[in-house]
């Protein structure tokens, strides 16, 4: 694995699809999302009595209804770092004459400032709510007496006659661009929001649109613009009916659909690494209680791998699973300090748990010396659940999988099979390592027939593994989708047998596979292994039964460092 930077990130944009937002002075236009449910908010202004001249009902009295919003902010960028004072322009429309205006969640939220611009008039505005997995936001305008639109209540049909309104490319002047609906229900999955579906349509819009309206040819709103593809002459809306769903919370003040971050899905360069990355955090909200800072990467959350497709979906899945007061567990990586920290929102704050990179000696609970590089190398303590990814391989039809089962006490995991011939892996799947060694302290406190196994180089369906048994008999096997392939195996009298503490050394680097029983090298070891040719992958280790039960291991700690 290259060097672990802050911003060595590429965004997951799924077949070019893109913002239509406008921001400078950077080139990437990055979603800003604010958000919490937890976090109060002005109420909106109560509605004015509903004046017929102020509803607009033709497309040459659209103008008077479609603004220009500038939002500037300052926020951590996943590829330029911190970036100070941006401006971004974007579009909003009008939906009711005291100021309340409707745009995209990426165009406003995050912003320090907000400055609305409407036939050649400047007004200042506030954020009353918005919703990062929904892209919509709802804005107050300080004046009263606006023109503003309506909405289109019918079903909008492949065919649809519609216009695309807005200010496009940061300009100042007001466009209106013609096309059909073309797709009823195109996908709504985008690395910076989260729809069950939008509308497709080929009124051409551009950087800048961001949030201005899709209406008919009499002005009524069929959708709010929020992304296009103008390779493929694509661009989508979020329909009229699934915005009024979120409009109703939004302008009360409430957020939906958040947890008080600026965010977009990302990956790393190999795709090993995945997350979503925070570019601003609301003040009071659950992330900035938790202890989220800007420049994190949230990776996991309630024990789920986050944005490995690329898209928000599994993030706001989760929200959408939960109620805004939910204590939700977080594993966080915190690329300026080279920490990993663990907590929850609504519950425990973050707190460091390993560190990795170049920051020299160990911080935080957990940690272990860093360096090297490759990385992350730290001490895994397991103090506490660090949610890797834990299965049980079945070794005769006759095993349960259900009776091996580890918890955490007093710093130690503690695993317990009650069940023959179950082998129990649980892998780091963060990281994958070229060159590695794995160190593993465990003590045996149950019957002295077990063995215990460390894996390198691992991927989905195969790794090495080097297995020891409690008797000092080990083996090198390559797994390759439920078949193990012995490589070599020996013998060794370094292990304590009975109820005692080993520990277990496996070291691969390129294709030399070589180990260790306390501090002792086998006969047999180190193996040149060229067959099967596995130069990199996740780590881990397995606490497998042989013939006699029960099972006890107490898993002291397990270091991944440079060899």
């Amino acid at each position: 694995m290259k060097p672990l930077t802050p911003f060595f990130f590429v965004l997951s944009l799924a077949l070019g699809i893109g913002l239509a937002c406008n921001l400078f002075p950077v080139t990437v236009s990055a979603p800003t999302l604010e958000p919490s449910p937890m976090s109060p908010t002005s109420p909106s202004r109560a509605p004015t009595a509903v004046e017929p001249s102020k509803v607009v009902t033709t497309l040459d009295q659209l103008r008077n209804a479609v603004v220009q919003i500038e939002a500037v902010g300052t926020f951590v960028d996943p590829e330029y770092g911190l970036v100070v004072n941006a401006a971004g322009r974007g579009s909003g429309f009008l939906i009711d004459p005291a100021g309340i205006a409707v745009t995209n969640n990426h165009v406003v939220t995050g912003a320090a400032t907000l400055k609305v611009f409407l036939n050649g008039q400047e007004y200042s505005a506030k954020v009353l709510g918005a919703s990062e997995c929904a892209d919509l936001a709802v804005i107050q305008i300080d004046g009263s007496d606006f023109n503003y639109l309506e909405w289109y209540n019918e079903e909008p049909r492949t065919g649809l006659e519609v216009y695309a309104a807005g200010f496009p490319l940061g300009e100042p002047e007001f466009t209106l661009t013609k096309g059909i609906i073309s797709k009823e229900k195109a996908a709504g999955q985008t690395f910076w929001a989260s729809l069950d579906h939008v509308l497709g349509h080929d009124a051409t819009i551009n950087p800048g649109n961001s949030g201005g309206p899709l209406v008919t040819a009499g002005a009524k709103i069929v959708g709010v613009n929020y992304r296009g593809r103008p390779d493929y002459n694509q661009y989508f809306a979020i329909d009229a009916q699934t915005a009024q769903r979120f409009l109703a919370d939004l302008r009360q003040g409430k957020d939906v659909l958040s947890i008080g971050i600026n965010g977009m899905a990302v990956s790393s360069p190999e795709g090993d690494l995945s997350g979503i990355w925070v570019m601003s955090v609301k003040s009071g909200s659950p992330a900035d209680r938790a202890g989220v800072q800007a420049g994190d990467l949230l990776y996991q959350m309630e024990g789920l791998v986050l944005a490995t497709d690329g898209t928000m979906k599994d993030y706001c899945d989760i929200l959408r699973s939960r109620n805004p007061t939910d204590t939700m567990s977080l594993r966080v990586i915190r690329f300026a300090t080279n920490e990993i920290l663990e907590g929850q929102l609504n519950g425990r704050p973050l707190a460091v748990v390993e560190t990795f990179g170049s920051t020299g000696s160990s911080t935080g609970e957990g940690a272990g010396t860093a360096g090297g590089e490759q990385g992350p190398y730290f001490t895994q303590e397991f103090d506490r659940d660090p949610q890797w990814t834990f299965n049980v391989i079945k070794g005769m039809s006759s095993s349960n999988p259900n009776k091996a089962k580890y918890s955490f006490n007093n710093g130690r995991m503690v695993f317990d099979i009650t069940d023959r011939h179950l082998y129990a892996y649980y892998f780091y799947k963060g990281f994958r390592y070229e060159d590695v060694r794995l160190d593993l302290l465990v003590e045996n406190r149950g019957v002295n027939t077990q063995q215990v196994s460390l894996i390198c180089h691992a991927n989905e369906e195969s790794w090495y593994e080097w297995a020891v048994q409690s008797d000092g008999l080990w083996y090198l096997f390559f797994y390759e989708n439920g078949r193990y392939q012995r490589i070599a195996n020996g013998g060794s009298r370094a292990i304590k047998m009975g109820k005692d503490t080993n520990q277990y050394t496996f070291i691969c680097k390129g294709n030399v596979l070589s180990f260790f029983i306390n501090g002792v090298e086998p006969k047999g070891s180190p193996v040149v292994e060229r067959r099967f040719a596995l130069r990199q992958g996740f780590v881990g280790f397995a606490i497998s039964s042989l013939n006699v039960t029960p099972v006890k291991i107490e898993v002291d700690w397990l270091q991944i460092s440079q060899p």
